[in-house]
């Protein structure tokens, strides 16, 4: 871990947030969105995943704590106390599960007890944490609601991992909650995307889009019938504040994303389209793009009556203005080509 690095710019009287994983691009733009509505913001992220540029527009405006999440809290002040805090951090992507499960598996429990222990002693502010779609296993149902039972693969099954590990967390939230009134709260993002986000580790539309820009080949894993639902990171951002500031969610887990699916070979031509790429589309069997201990899911589409029901959650961003958008932010970073997939 680097020293923690602090850059000060808070107003005294101003409501505070903490956001780990702020360097990441959903945390960055949350930032964004937090420093606009007056709210003085702390980061504590180690850049692993995430990107200190994504910060570069609200620097000035915000505390960065560079290293992991359990040292940074033990950096801090102890007469900075948070109104909210907000626990992205975790080690995310499929390429990354897959190819360092420990780091993974110990980073996505430990650090999220971390942040609790730290709420519940310093003030027990609305914690939010970030969960994900992948806690519903591989069930064979169309649309995913929250109270669903959890179906997951063989522990043999690395790809599982990160699904077991998000339940625990899920487990934690309710657990401080249910024991200490910490008010948690639960999101399980569906395939969230947006401007800023990177396709290293798995995630398929930056990689497309990478791809389309430079008019290489889309690699389709799979046969490109599968289906998700990619919500823009920008509609996300408004309903977490929503909800960490809304005393009616905690306690409660909450689907957040789009429930519009679309096929990942539509999602290829679609970016292909959008962008005007003169890019081809390669299928490619899922044993030659992934190690063993992959397995993949047909379809995930949550149900959205709860959200929208507790906090009028109604995602506006259209997917081709998504596509557009996150191809100005690769272009501007010059971003080298990858290699598709489905996530």
């Amino acid at each position: 871990m680097a020293d923690a690095s602090q850059t000060h710019a808070h107003t005294k009287n101003a409501r505070r947030a903490l956001i780990t994983g702020g360097a990441g691009f959903i945390g960055s733009h949350l930032a964004e969105h937090l420093i606009a509505q007056g709210t003085a913001v702390t980061v504590i992220d180690n850049l692993s995943t995430g990107c200190i540029e994504n910060l570069e527009p609200i620097i000035d405006a915000i505390r960065f704590i560079e290293g992991d999440v359990d040292r940074g809290l033990a950096s801090l002040d102890d007469d900075i106390h948070f109104d909210e805090i907000y626990h992205l951090a975790a080690a995310v992507g499929v390429d990354l599960v897959l190819d360092d499960p420990i780091t993974a598996i110990k980073t996505n429990i430990h650090q999220t007890d971390a942040v609790f222990e730290y709420a519940l002693a310093n003030g027990s502010p609305p914690t939010l944490i970030a969960s994900s779609s992948e806690v519903y296993g591989k069930p064979n149902m169309g649309v995913f609601s929250e109270e669903d039972d959890l179906l997951f693969g063989a522990t043999t099954i690395t790809r599982w991992s990160y699904a077991h590990a998000k339940a625990i967390d899920e487990h934690l939230a309710l657990a401080y909650w249910n024991q200490h009134r910490l008010p948690t709260v639960i999101c399980r993002f569906f395939n969230t995307v947006g401007p800023r986000q990177v396709g290293r580790y798995g995630m398929v539309l930056p990689r497309f889009v990478e791809s389309a820009l430079k008019n290489e080949t889309l690699r389709v894993f799979g046969d490109g019938t599968q289906s998700r639902c990619f919500c823009d990171g920008r509609d996300v951002i408004e309903a977490l504040v929503r909800m960490v500031r809304s005393p009616k969610c905690a306690g409660r887990v909450f689907n957040i994303g789009s429930d519009h699916p679309i096929t990942i070979m539509e999602l290829a031509q679609k970016v292909i389209e959008t962008l005007g790429s003169s890019s081809a589309i390669e299928l490619i069997p899922y044993c030659d793009a992934y190690p063993p201990g992959f397995e993949d899911l047909r379809h995930r589409k949550p149900n959205l009556d709860r959200i929208k029901e507790a906090v009028g959650f109604e995602p506006r961003y259209p997917l081709a203005q998504t596509i557009e958008d996150l191809a100005k932010t690769i272009s501007s970073a010059g971003s080298i080509p990858s290699k598709g997939g489905t996530r």
